[in-house]
């Protein structure tokens, strides 16, 4: 996060690694709003990335993605905000985290990733490539996860209170950030 950045606290990782999870935990505990990459796909593209998908295809899809992450690290701080995993494929969504946000990548083994990600209506891939795909696409986008993140939480045998707990002691020490207290 740049020295002059404000509160952004963005969580990226592979489908399946507790974004959304761990969002609206830390949510609860700092007060912050939570904004999810489903809810600014709606916001800026009108439907959700399935229906994108179906409808228009991947590269529609992938697009509205890098809008929506784009939107999301344009929210008024303090603001946790939850990105695609695919979005992290876009030189320039990387640059606007690393410029505008504490990065926490949320990090899991392929195996733990696919146990978790099947049965979401939101995630085609997994009907498609399984855990072949997971394991593959994980592979290709975790130089692109570790080049933005500031900070690297394992989710794979930790309690999402555990990892919440993390994030928030490590962004105590981030002057942008107003104190992280309960509601």
């Amino acid at each position: 996060m740049s020295a002059g950045a404000a509160c952004r606290i963005v969580l990226v990782g592979m489908m399946g690694s507790g974004k959304s999870t761990i969002g609206r935990r830390l949510s609860e505990a700092t007060g912050w709003r939570y904004v999810d990459n489903d809810e600014l796909v709606m916001q800026t593209a009108g439907m959700s990335a399935r229906a994108l998908l179906e409808s228009r295809g991947e590269g529609p899809m992938r697009e509205a993605e890098r809008s929506a992450a784009m939107h999301g690290l344009a929210q008024d701080p303090p603001v946790i905000v939850g990105i695609a995993g695919g979005a992290i494929t876009d030189a320039g969504v990387r640059h606007a985290m690393a410029a505008e946000a504490f990065v926490v990548w949320l990090r899991a083994a392929s195996a733990i990733l696919a146990a978790r990600a099947p049965g979401a209506e939101h995630r085609p891939w997994i009907q498609e490539g399984g855990s072949d795909w997971i394991e593959a696409t994980a592979a290709e986008r975790a130089p692109l996860y570790a080049e933005v993140a500031d900070l690297v939480v394992d989710t794979d045998r930790r309690r999402p209170s555990a990892v919440a707990r993390r994030i928030i002691d490590a962004i105590a020490t981030l002057e942008a950030c107003p104190p992280a207290g309960p509601r």
